[in-house]
């Protein structure tokens, strides 16, 4: 009986070493998968970022080439301003209308300035006169906005108090 008990020990000392060896196991498995999932998710995370990066430099690619586009077309638009106001022709004066309304389509809208308080952010002092110390008084060139950046400041004349 003696080597039916030692042989039993043996028997319970392996399935012991096995049941060790299996949780030894099981926990660098369990290990290596959760390294697994965080390099994945660091993975998609980098991801996302660098598709977000894309995007955000194309829309910078485009605005810039907007941008350019528009400068070289803001002094038609000037002429086209001047001629109808000394015009009576009301087809210019729709004409120019529609112009401005496109331009606020793509974003350009005209920077306000009669009456304003001076801002050198928007604007460039041409000329000061005679009136309200820091006002606007007269607008020489439209300014204009690209959506929350300055396109072309306006240029104005300023009152230096009277």
């Amino acid at each position: 009986m003696t080597n039916q008990n030692s042989k039993v020990d043996k028997d319970n000392k392996k399935t012991e070493e096995n049941n060790q060896k299996d949780v030894i196991n099981e926990t660098k498995t369990d290990a290596r998968i959760e390294e697994l999932e965080n390099q994945v998710k660091r993975t998609l995370a980098d991801y996302r970022n660098l598709e977000n990066r894309v995007q955000n430099e194309r829309g910078e690619w485009i605005l810039k080439a907007n941008k350019q586009l528009l400068l070289n077309i803001l002094p038609v638009l000037d002429t086209l301003m001047i001629v109808a106001k000394h015009s009576k022709d009301q087809s210019l004066g729709l004409s120019v209308q529609q112009f401005l309304d496109i331009l606020k389509k793509e974003g350009v809208v005209e920077i306000e300035t009669l009456g304003a308080n001076f801002d050198p952010n928007l604007m460039e002092g041409i000329a000061t006169a005679e009136g309200e110390n820091g006002k606007v008084i007269e607008e020489l060139r439209t300014g204009y906005m690209l959506y929350d950046k300055v396109l072309r400041p306006a240029q104005v004349k300023v009152g230096k108090g009277k």
